[in-house]
């Protein structure tokens, strides 16, 4: 069928015209964040050839579990759901053609093409964003084990002077970062005001006994807090980490220290609460989370919504504590002062954030819907491309490209004479259908990617090579025109498809275990040795049989 030369006309122009439609510049609309932090649908034309982070510009970031922070039972496991949260996470942050894969078994790599802000995309990625609601210590247990502590530490040796010594020398023990999730208000819940309160004049220490713990404590406005002075946190800190405390602890009860710091007068204080170490529940059972600015309160909240068996479980455990506090707990540190629950809560509620921006709202909303990381994860490789170094790159790619390509037909105008030209002819085709595919199957050119198309040029020209030198050779021994041409293409055809098939069996191997830029340059040279091979067997042999078709008594080839 594919012998006439109109029906391989026809072949040819079909993946013209498909090539030039998929590189048609055409509208695309990209969901991106605006600066009020509110997700905007905005239109521009581009043309479909995704370019990768370094022709682009952006940031990119491996990730791996961290394990010091306590060991995860099963790690693989908990990369690949980490990888689900993550690309949720990324997809609603708004960046165009993010990558977020997995490598090997224990590696998430995120490529952010274009982001604006690298830290702020740290920080969603990041951030373990495990919520739970606790119960304050309403019986006091943890305030009667003081003494006992107390005596503990003494017997120990501890004194304020040698854990602050410790703890200045230890990098590593810092204050709990400050978020800025203050309370919740919704359903039927309403914040107890009223409780704000003062620390007391008195430490605890005056009216407990003297100790290195408790002189450092004030009783807080509530049962189950304690306000700390800013400059000692660490060492409290630090004394609550010391087994002789563990073991005294209350069982069943857990520390956590407050988001915020609030000032009693002139002094900063850090809010410590004691919680039940049970969640009644956690974010598992969250569907929903929407940052809105309250008029009335002039500050930012989070609308959230449970499933409706967390809706059902959170009425019955809140029913069962009703004028009890109840903590609300982000990363394990509480968001404000625990409200009181006035009546039960069911599936909505909403989390205020007093003096956070709607921005940081529409974070800590991004996060809490798209779910918790199974387990920390840190950076173990971070790499930032500017836009003008992807400009610099896209720039010296083309004239890297424009030179192979011109010193390629110098060569083969000059050494094969016409044949040459058809080949010439041939590759020109070559080079559209190569980007026609990669913007078919929206594949990101990448700048090894750039590199692959130059490889597959000079295996284009290659088989080129192969044919004409058949040719030749067919001509020396006397056959007709017509007769070396046939025998040139059929004879050469095993060393091309060979050398071909197994380059692409390389490029295939590459793709597979390759990461970002690897998987570019083996896509580009897969996509260009196919090409290069239709053009070289199919497109210039149809060039041979037409030239020699309009010259039927050709007796000689310029080749």
């Amino acid at each position: 069928m594919l012998d006439s030369l109109k029906a391989r006309f026809i072949v040819i122009g079909i993946l013209i015209v498909l090539s030039i439609w998929s590189l048609w510049p055409r509208q695309v609309t990209i969901r991106l964040r605006g600066a009020d932090g509110r997700m905007r649908d905005t239109t521009e034309q581009r043309v479909p050839i995704k370019q990768g982070l370094d022709l682009r510009g952006g940031m990119h970031l491996a990730l791996e579990i961290d394990q010091s922070r306590g060991k995860v039972e099963n790690p693989g496991d908990a990369i690949d759901r980490a990888l689900k949260v993550i690309r949720t996470r990324i997809d609603e942050f708004g960046v165009a053609e993010p990558l977020v894969q997995k490598v090997g078994t224990s590696r998430i790599v995120v490529e952010l093409p274009g982001v604006s802000d690298p830290a702020r995309a740290k920080q969603i990625a990041l951030r373990t964003a495990f919520l739970e609601f606790q119960m304050t210590d309403k019986n006091n247990l943890f305030r009667n084990a003081l003494p006992a502590i107390d005596r503990a530490l003494t017997a120990a040796g501890v004194t304020e002077r040698t854990v602050g010594s410790a703890a200045l020398g230890d990098t590593t023990a810092a204050a709990p970062a400050r978020s800025a999730v203050e309370d919740i208000l919704g359903g039927r819940a309403v914040a107890d005001t009223a409780k704000a309160g003062t620390a007391r004049a008195d430490t605890l220490g005056n009216q407990l006994g003297q100790g290195p713990l408790t002189p450092l404590l004030f009783s807080g406005s509530m049962p189950g807090e304690y306000l700390v002075p800013e400059e000692k946190v660490v060492m409290v800190e630090a004394m609550l980490a010391r087994s002789e405390a563990q073991r005294l602890m209350p069982r069943g009860f857990v520390t956590r220290w407050g988001a915020e710091t609030m000032s009693r007068g002139a002094r900063p204080f850090r809010a410590l609460y004691v919680l039940e170490e049970r969640p009644i529940i956690t974010g598992e059972y969250l569907t929903d989370a929407k940052a809105r600015l309250d008029p009335i309160y002039n500050q930012s909240t989070v609308d959230f919504q449970l499933t409706r068996r967390g809706g059902r479980f959170f009425e019955r455990e809140t029913a069962q504590h009703v004028g009890d506090n109840m903590a609300i707990v982000l990363d394990q540190q509480v968001q404000s002062q625990p409200p009181v629950i006035r009546s039960a809560i069911s599936d909505r509620g909403q989390i205020e954030l007093g003096r956070a921006s709607l921005q940081e709202a529409q974070d800590l909303a991004l996060v809490l819907k798209a779910g918790s990381l199974p387990a920390p994860l840190m950076i173990v490789e971070e790499r930032s491309v500017g836009p003008t170094l992807g400009r610099d790159s896209i720039n010296k790619g083309l004239l890297a490209g424009a030179v192979g390509i011109g010193l390629v037909i110098l060569i083969m105008l000059g050494y094969y004479h016409f044949a040459g030209v058809l080949a010439v002819l041939a590759l020109g085709l070559y080079v559209l259908l190569t980007f026609g595919g990669l913007a078919a199957l929206g594949a990101t050119l990448t700048l090894p990617g750039v590199a692959g198309f130059a490889l597959s040029i000079g295996m284009a020209v290659d088989a080129n090579v192969l044919i004409f030198e058949r040719i030749r050779e067919e001509l020396a021994h006397g056959k007709s025109v017509r007769l070396a041409i046939d025998a040139g293409f059929r004879m050469a055809m095993n060393a091309i498809v060979d050398s071909n098939v197994s380059t692409i069996l390389t490029a295939a191997f590459l793709f597979q275990f390759g990461t970002g830029p690897v998987k570019g340059f083996a896509v580009t040279l897969i996509l260009g040795i196919i090409a290069s091979m239709f053009t070289a067997i199919f497109v210039a042999r149809t060039f041979f049989n037409l030239y020699v078709q309009r010259r039927p008594g050709l007796q000689t080839l310029s080749i």
